[in-house]
């Protein structure tokens, strides 16, 4: 069969499954709303919500437009701030969702790395990475990343810990989420070093680099596939809990997580607006990733569908 031939079965496969799912089109539906929504900020939203020169404070509590007491200028409302609820919201998720996929890229390919040279040459270091591994598997992601951002802040200033805050967070989130690469990859590793195809290379005598690279790498992309989609939620999900217990990102640049910590404080006091908009856009978001990753297992794993 030609490799073009292949690709197009394969093309219009995925297109007939994902076409019967309606769990996988309704959540393709979310991703691009929320996920769109946020990369298109700046042009959807009518102010910058990282601007205290754009809000005023005598807009402070304005209900959703649909209230009795809304304005049109606001379709979600404001905060306590002034600040367009709205605007807040879309700013707020494209922080997250630019920490969540540098920080998910940098666990991919840390643990892609890790795996392929554990699965491929085995011996001290594939014993000694698992074993690491296994500890941290024990452990909540939540607690490896406060672990990572407490120690960050008693090393860098606290100047300097503003300023790179961001970059602490992911790299912070990113030491949470190496380990599901790093074994799904290693467990991968496992089974292509056996077939023929690597072991001709091997007595042709190619280089390890580069059997583990071009050869042995894109046979085992499909699964980690799988593994991004998922881990671009919890991504999300340990940034929005990391700025919520008031660790995460500054007050000046609120994401979602800071969005939902401000909204607590007005939860009992008629401001619901306030907690629940930016929660159920973050729920939205995770959720709909989770269900298209699940699509991709389905896919990629014909006994599961």
């Amino acid at each position: 069969m030609k490799p073009g031939s292949r690709a197009k079965r394969n093309d219009g496969e995925f297109a007939y499954l994902f076409l019967r799912s309606p769990a996988a089109i309704v959540a393709s539906v979310l991703v691009v709303l929320t996920v769109g929504g946020a990369l298109l900020a700046p042009w959807i939203a009518r102010s910058d919500p990282f601007d205290p020169g754009t809000y005023d404070l005598t807009d402070a509590f304005t209900p959703p437009v649909w209230s009795p007491e809304g304005e049109s200028r606001f379709v979600l409302g404001t905060d306590d701030q002034g600040r367009d609820l709205l605007a807040s919201i879309l700013y707020g998720a494209r922080l997250s969702l630019r920490i969540a996929l540098s920080a998910m890229g940098l666990a991919a390919v840390v643990g892609v790395s890790i795996g392929l040279i554990a699965g491929y040459y085995g011996g001290w270091f594939d014993a000694v990475v698992m074993r690491i591994a296994d500890v941290q598997l024990s452990l909540p992601a939540i607690l490896t990343a406060l672990l990572v951002d407490g120690i960050s802040l008693t090393i860098i200033s606290e100047s300097a810990s503003t300023e790179f805050r961001a970059t602490v967070i992911t790299v912070a989130i990113a030491l949470s989420l190496w380990v599901n690469f790093a074994r799904t990859t290693r467990a991968a590793v496992f089974v292509e070093r056996n077939k023929e195809y690597v072991q001709a290379s091997v007595m042709m005598g190619e280089r390890p680099r580069r059997i583990l690279g071009i050869q042995i790498l894109p046979n085992v992309l499909a699964p980690l596939l799988v593994i991004m989609t998922v881990d671009l939620g919890r991504a999300i999900l340990l940034e929005a809990t990391l700025s919520f217990l008031g660790v995460g990102l500054p007050p000046n640049q609120p994401s979602l997580g800071t969005l939902i910590r401000i909204g607590m404080n007005y939860v009992f006091s008629g401001e619901w607006w306030i907690l629940w908009i930016p929660a159920t856009f973050l729920v939205t978001m995770v959720i709909s990733v989770n269900l298209f990753g699940d699509f991709l297992r389905d896919y990629f794993n014909p006994r599961l569908r």
